[in-house]
């Protein structure tokens, strides 16, 4: 079955373009020109990947991706032409899991795309770890298990992106490694990440808002000034 693609844009042009491009490397494209119709289009056909630009004419790409990320994990990679840093950081901590500005290239719509399906099909049950323990608290027991790509506190299922969940994977295997920025970049993003680096801190205090008791002082994921990020089981 081909890989579903969600392409919210409303301007005429560059849908087509983006539609064409996409199906002749195989994808199965639905298209929307509006955040509504594309709500609609997210529980009729259940993408396995969405691109949405930013300016749309019913309601902004931001509040667009809130709301999917309401009812919905699916992978969502912005396209815009706002270029400013404040916005690429609202478009990631509304939900997206990565930022292209306008004008792009096809091919690094595409290569991008390749690398979320690579992501989405995760490692092998040989090369995944075993489940790994993040919080030994006996009342909220949190267990990474990247083999089933499931992250429970408590018995409990913590919905996390495919994003969140590959970065808190590359951290945890094994824990306390400082991992920099540009290695992050590399083993999570897995393309040529061409932006600021600080994508890599916005998906961070995501993922804090989670997984840590305390969000304003994390215990589990900690910032090593100056060198990047560790994971501390506690």
């Amino acid at each position: 079955m081909p890989t579903r693609v969600l392409v919210v844009e409303d301007d005429d042009r560059i849908r087509s373009v983006l539609r064409l491009a996409l199906e002749d490397e195989g994808y199965a494209v639905t298209e929307a020109v509006a955040a509504e119709e594309a709500l609609r289009s997210l529980s009729a056909t259940s993408p396995d990947l969405i691109i949405v630009d930013l300016m749309l004419g019913d309601m902004d790409g931001f509040t667009c991706i809130r709301e999917i990320r309401r009812s919905s994990d699916v992978p969502i990679i912005i396209v815009s032409a706002r270029v400013d840093t404040h916005d690429i950081v609202a478009g990631l901590e509304a939900g997206a899991d990565d930022y292209v500005t306008k004008p792009f290239q096809i091919k690094e719509i595409t290569a991008r795309l390749r690398a979320l399906r690579r992501r989405l099909r995760g490692p092998s049950d040989a090369e995944a770890p075993a489940d790994i323990v993040l919080d030994s608290d006996p009342d909220a027991r949190l267990v990474l298990s990247p083999a089933r790509g499931t992250l429970r506190r408590a018995g409990q299922d913590l919905h996390l992106t495919l994003t969140e969940f590959r970065l808190l994977s590359e951290l945890a295997t094994p824990p306390g490694r400082v991992l920099s920025r540009q290695v992050l970049l590399e083993s999570v993003w897995q393309h040529g990440f061409f932006g600021d680096q600080r994508i890599v801190d916005v998906h961070i205090r995501r993922l804090r808002t989670k997984i840590e008791r305390d969000p304003a002082t994390p215990r589990l994921v900690v910032t090593v000034r100056g060198l990047g990020y560790r994971l501390d089981p506690a």
